[in-house]
């Protein structure tokens, strides 16, 4: 998928609102969330591993790697929606193929953009490169833009 997304054109949408826009969603700033890399329809982020974050096994929780697998999902679409989309997750599953121990770096690409659905396949990574999860979300688009506060 890193080729995938490295090769793919700019995202549509200005990286700068796209990144404004993330910095203030509550849980990227919880998990110390960093985006690396944006294109039309692909992310890639990567979130410190804190022990106070460990499941029973003393590894990142799985139920924190989903939350990572979801929000990064959203983020490749907004990279071609725009910033303020407003979506919503309809279902997610993941697949747990190896303990992460370390800090874990996400990537994302869009499978397909529909007029209403659109799945994302995401591939989670730890520091030495092994794939330690792999997860397909699917995100509704609700039409319109978010409403701003007035």
């Amino acid at each position: 998928m890193e080729g995938k997304c490295r090769q793919a054109p700019s995202a549509k949408v200005p990286p700068d609102q796209l990144l404004e826009r993330i910095r203030r969603i509550p849980i990227v700033d919880t998990l110390q969330m960093e985006i690396l890399h944006f294109a039309d329809g692909c992310c890639e982020a990567r979130v410190p591993r804190k022990r106070a974050w460990d499941g029973i096994y003393e590894s990142f929780h799985g139920g924190l790697l989903m939350t990572v697998a979801d929000s990064i999902a959203c983020f490749a679409i907004l990279t071609r929606t725009g910033a303020d989309t407003r979506l919503t997750t309809t279902d997610m599953n993941i697949r747990f193929l190896a303990p992460c121990l370390t800090d874990v770096t996400a990537r994302a690409h869009v499978i397909k953009f529909g007029r209403t659905l659109c799945p994302v396949a995401v591939e989670l990574f730890d520091d030495a490169g092994t794939l330690v999860a792999v997860a397909q979300v699917t995100y509704m688009l609700l039409g319109g833009k978010k409403r701003r506060a007035e």
